[in-house]
């Protein structure tokens, strides 16, 4: 199912600009779809594939590592007309980490999972590094892009998290600690952009979401300190916001890798009306704040 769900993703975003391909491995290390809009995803996490050396690295854990990651998040925001999709699995190089922490040696780094048959050896990781510095690359220019025609940006940083770590058929992890939408802000200058964040989580609780309202807070499972909205903020301070949104795998059971259809869809309308929203409250201001001299700084 899982495989068949990604192909569906891949047939439905077709016409995006594949570009991070590495030249001994054609498969792509993400997908670039652009428009001109001043509002992105970019769900790092959604890939599951391994380059060849890695594949041949990697632990008889690779179900477990897949749990880890984030599927069907890509297909969540691929109606959202400018995105990056990642297609590369964390477990080679997670995206959403500093250099210095973008390549699990240990268990001890990822959850206590056994990656790798062997600890992988410096070549390795300088060549898993080598598209870490590439993503950031592809991902600074583009954001130099989007600022130089828009006064502000967005940037929706798409996650998806575990509430069921003690077993498929333990209780999962209490509500009050898992709402159903996580919104990190950690890195966030929070009052800056709370005339934007606020209402949007307001349209967030009051979406209809297959006849339901979700749980949606903020700062609960995570803080959102990963290093892509710590990268958005730190290179267009003032200018770009970045924000953390972690779904709760309410839509799939998170040990098998089963999707529900249903969910699935729910989600892609939701991240599609969210996005919206987010560009009418981008347009309604349009006038910039005064910004630091130096912008846009590079982090």
């Amino acid at each position: 199912m899982h495989d068949n769900a990604v192909s569906a993703i891949a047939d439905a975003d077709a016409s995006m600009t594949t570009v991070g391909v590495h030249p001994d491995d054609p498969q792509p290390w993400w997908r670039v779809q652009r428009s001109d809009g001043a509002l992105g995803a970019t769900p790092v996490h959604a890939g599951h594939p391994l380059r060849p050396a890695g594949a041949r690295r990697i632990s008889s854990e690779l179900l477990e590592c897949l749990r880890e990651e984030d599927p069907f998040t890509g297909h969540a925001i691929a109606r959202i007309p400018s995105h990056v999709i990642a297609h590369r699995s964390r477990f080679e190089v997670d995206l959403n980490r500093a250099p210095e922490a973008a390549v699990y040696r240990t268990p001890e780094q990822c959850w206590g999972l056994q990656v790798w048959r062997a600890p992988p050896d410096d070549a390795f990781v300088a060549e898993s590094l080598r598209s870490h510095r590439a993503f950031y690359a592809m991902l600074g220019q583009l954001l130099d892009e989007v600022a130089a025609a828009h006064p502000r940006f967005v940037v929706l940083d798409v996650h998806s998290y575990n509430h069921r770590r003690d077993g498929a058929d333990a209780a999962p992890t209490p509500q009050q600690d898992a709402p159903d939408i996580n919104i990190g802000t950690y890195s966030m200058p929070r009052e800056q952009w709370a005339w934007l964040l606020d209402p949007l989580i307001e349209r967030m609780r009051g979406f209809d979401f297959g006849g339901r309202r979700l749980d949606v807070r903020e700062n609960v499972a995570f803080e959102g300190r990963g290093e892509l909205t710590r990268f958005v903020h730190a290179r267009h301070p003032g200018a770009g916001c970045a924000i953390a949104i972690e779904f709760k795998k309410f839509f799939m059971d998170e040990w098998s890798g089963q999707p529900d259809p249903t969910e699935l869809a729910a989600m892609q309308a939701f991240m599609r009306d969210i996005a919206a929203h987010a560009r009418g409250l981008l347009q309604a201001r349009k006038a910039p704040d005064a910004r630091p001299t130096d912008a846009p700084g590079h982090g």
